[in-house]
C-alpha cells in the first residue's frame, strides 16, 4: 500500500485517511483500486470503518494529471478508468460488510465527493464544500454523483449542482440533506469517530442487513423492500445479537452486542 492511504486501528474502527496533501488527495487509478481493497480488509477485521484525510481537504477528485486521457483524441475512453477501477471502489462502499462513516474537511469535488456522500453517515467541517466541477471542463458527473445526489436532495436540486457545477458549502449540504452533521473544523474527526464507535458497538448483522435495505429501497418497488425486510428480518432474527438485545431489554441493561 502507497504511502498516500493510511490505515490504522481505534478499537473496532478501521481509519482509512487519503494522505497526499500535495494534491488536495486527489485519486489516480491505482489509488482507487488501494482504496477498494482498503475497505474491503476493514470490512473483514473491523465493526466500522471511518473514511478521513489530512488538514487541507477531503479529496479533490479524479487526479487528471496522469496523461490517461488526451483531450481531443477520438479514440480516447475517459470511461475506461471509470469501469476499470473508481466504479469498483464505489460498489466496495454500496456492499461493505460494516457501517461507513466520512469526515470531510474542505474539498469533497468530483469522484471525491461521490466517495464522501456514498458514506452511511457523513461528517462535514464548516469549511467543507462539495462540488461537481464536470460541466466546467466538459464531463460527466462518475462515481454515481447522479445516483446519490437525486436521491439525497431531489432531481431539482441535484441539477443545480451538476450544471452550474457550484460549491455547495456544508451547511447547504446540511439543509439539501446531503450530510449528517455540520461541526466546528477542529471537531470534525472527533464527531466522525464518536458516530464510528457507536455503530462497531451495534449489533453487526442487523446493521449490515439494514444497510442492504437501505440501498435496494432506493431502487426497488414497495413490494420489493417488504420481500427484502421479510428475508432480512429472519436472518437477523438468528442471530446471537438479536437474543443478546432482547435479553438486555427484559433485564432493562445494556445490550453487549458481539457481533
Amino acid at each position: 500500500m502507497s504511502d498516500k492511504l493510511l490505515v490504522e486501528k481505534d478499537g473496532d474502527v478501521a481509519v482509512i485517511r487519503l494522505n497526499d496533501p500535495k494534491t488536495m488527495n486527489a485519486i489516480t487509478s491505482d489509488l482507487a483500486t488501494e482504496l477498494k481493497e482498503a475497505i474491503e480488509a476493514a470490512g473483514r477485521s473491523s465493526r466500522a470503518i471511518l473514511l478521513a484525510s489530512g488538514e487541507r481537504a477531503f479529496c479533490s477528485g479524479a487526479n487528471l494529471s496522469g496523461g490517461t486521457v488526451q483531450p481531443g483524441d477520438p479514440n480516447a475512453d475517459a470511461g475506461a478508468a471509470l469501469e476499470n477501477h473508481f466504479n469498483p471502489l464505489m460498489m466496495a462502499i454500496r456492499d461493505s460488510a460494516v457501517p461507513i462513516v466520512s469526515a470531510v474537511r474542505g474539498a469533497a469535488a468530483g469522484v471525491g465527493s461521490s466517495i464522501s456522500l456514498a458514506a452511511d453517515m457523513i461528517v462535514a467541517g464548516k469549511s467543507a464544500y462539495f462540488m461537481l466541477a464536470f460541466a466546467r471542463i466538459g464531463l460527466v458527473p462518475d462515481g454515481g454523483a447522479t445516483w446519490l445526489l437525486t436521491r439525497a436532495a431531489g432531481r431539482a436540486r441535484a441539477m443545480e449542482m451538476m450544471l452550474l457545477a457550484e460549491k455547495i458549502p456544508a451547511q447547504q449540504a446540511m439543509d439539501w440533506g446531503l450530510v449528517n452533521r455540520v461541526v466546528e473544523d477542529d471537531q470534525i474527526d472527533a464527531t466522525a469517530m464518536e458516530l464510528a464507535q457507536r455503530l462497531a458497538k451495534g449489533p453487526q448483522p442487523s446493521l449490515r442487513l439494514i444497510r442492504r435495505q437501505a440501498w435496494l429501497a432506493a431502487d426497488s418497488s414497495f413490494a420489493e423492500v417488504l420481500q427484502a425486510e421479510r428475508e432480512h428480518q429472519r436472518d437477523a432474527g438468528r442471530s446471537k445479537d438479536f437474543a443478546e438485545g432482547v435479553s438486555a431489554f427484559l433485564e432493562k441493561r445494556a445490550a453487549k452486542f458481539g457481533g
